[in-house]
């Protein structure tokens, strides 16, 4: 089932969006530098609040600075809150979405990160250098959406 949690208003830190097309997910490299968390792992597109927007509006304009992809909330189709961001105390959102082969081909990656592609979803799951929250969120919120059942490498 395809649901997103509706945002009660309350402050939130960020949001990360995995986006999804067929089996394989949007992911960038993220840059090797001792002065940022996890250097040299592999990313999902997202990042810090600013202002009031709310959580699609930031995971979505995150989304625009690092990829130059301006998506709708439409592309969503799954996400949730989590209680706590993982820069911070403040909660955080993850999010399902779908991203076509057209979409792809227009990307234009920005100047956070080394590079960026598009990954099997179980690479990315058991990737020793992937952000590990963020592997931990795309099984769950997966699972969840009926997406990922399973928890092996050596399953399809």
């Amino acid at each position: 089932m395809d649901v997103i949690e509706p945002w009660d208003g309350e402050p939130f830190g960020g949001a990360k969006l995995a986006l999804i097309h067929g089996t394989e997910l949007l992911t960038y490299l993220r840059d090797d530098r001792p002065d940022i968390p996890y250097p040299n792992h592999w990313d999902l597109p997202g990042g810090g609040r600013e202002g009031d927007e709310s959580p699609t509006d930031c995971a979505l304009r995150e989304l625009y600075e690092e990829f130059g992809l301006r998506l709708g909330t439409d592309c969503l189709t799954a996400g949730r809150r989590f209680s706590k961001s993982m820069d911070g105390p403040l909660p955080s959102y993850f999010f399902l979405g779908r991203i076509t082969p057209q979409q792809i081909d227009a990307i234009v990656f920005g100047d956070e990160g080394q590079r960026w592609r598009m990954m099997p979803l179980m690479e990315f799951l058991f990737h020793d250098q992937a952000v590990p929250a963020l592997q931990e969120r795309l099984l769950a919120l997966s699972q969840a959406s009926g997406r990922v059942v399973s928890t092996s490498p050596d399953e399809s």
